[in-house]
């Protein structure tokens, strides 16, 4: 996939100029991303040699359930590289890659919460203990279904604030027969594009 990105070189690579373009990078990509129906999760942006690496994870809204496919990140991988070519914020060639959170994510926010439902999950909390069981509903706490007695389930509502963090466990039967993107984590929609600066011709192109 081919395209623009002039940008302005010269920038310093401080701290300030580096959040800077990842925000106009997140600017300038958000919109396309609303538009597909999708929430953009996370943006990163660093240098590999001459090249940029755009990093975009992408994430269906808090309110739906199920995983995003990678058939839906593949499609919406042009009209975002599409995106970064207009606001022209890159400084040289670029490389996108477009992904979905993986099951290694932490969950930290209630939004992460929230897509979570449905999943086994293991949870920290602020006094060190752990708890894991079905995460059912999130409200100002989290309903469980956890481990009881004699193989029994019990529901448990632990309170949001009470937890540091939590992880997704991985389900391997669960996700063979339900075909979840467990298995395919490592996989990922990347746009290698041949992304030139503004009067560079393909001759001039690095190797």
């Amino acid at each position: 996939m081919a395209g623009q990105a002039g940008g302005q070189p010269g920038k310093g690579s401080g701290g300030g100029a580096a959040e800077a373009l990842r925000e106009g990078v997140r600017r300038g990509i958000e919109p396309v991303v609303q538009e597909a129906g999708l929430f953009l999760e996370d943006v990163t942006v660093s240098r590999a040699g001459a090249r940029s690496v755009v990093r975009v994870v992408l994430d269906l809204p808090e309110d739906a359930e199920g995983s995003l496919d990678l058939d839906t990140v593949a499609e919406v991988s042009r009209p975002i590289s599409a995106a970064l070519d207009e606001v022209d914020v890159l400084p040289g060639a670029y490389t996108l890659e477009v992904s979905t959170p993986g099951t290694d994510r932490a969950l930290t926010e209630r939004r992460h919460f929230r897509r979570a439902r449905g999943r086994l999950v293991r949870l920290v909390l602020a006094d060190g203990t752990a708890v894991e069981g079905r995460l059912r509903d999130v409200d100002d706490a989290l309903h469980l279904e956890v481990a009881g007695a004699r193989g029994r389930t019990e529901e448990r509502a632990v309170p949001l604030e009470q937890v540091v963090r939590g992880h997704v466990q991985v389900e391997l039967k669960r996700a063979l027969d339900a075909d979840l993107p467990e298995l395919d984590d490592a996989a990922a929609a990347e746009t290698d594009a041949d992304h030139r600066t503004a009067g560079r011709g393909p001759d001039d192109e690095e190797a």
